[in-house]
């Protein structure tokens, strides 16, 4: 499997962690959640609990207002939460 675009794939043989990494930067703050082969059922599991998580996140990122060019803190908060739900 292949990264795409704000989705990373680790395979690393030294190590524990074998997933896939979502990491989203919008308006100077950055969003990283790492899916888990394991935990998912395996890596094409995790790389749709990943794109699924992704397009939920930029839909709201993209569509919020801005504080002086930053995220609000609502904003944050509701990202906060998507991420934990993944």
């Amino acid at each position: 499997m292949k990264s795409k675009k704000n989705l990373t794939r680790f395979t690393y043989e030294t190590t524990a962690f074998q997933g896939w990494r979502l990491c989203l930067s919008r308006a100077g703050t950055t969003f990283t959640k790492y899916f888990s082969d394991k935990k998912y059922g395996g890596p094409r599991k995790a790389m749709k609990a990943a794109e699924d998580c992704l397009k939920e996140l930029k839909d709201l990122v993209d569509n919020s207002r801005r504080v002086n060019g930053k995220l609000s803190q609502a904003t944050l908060k509701k990202a906060k939460k998507i991420t934990d739900a993944a």
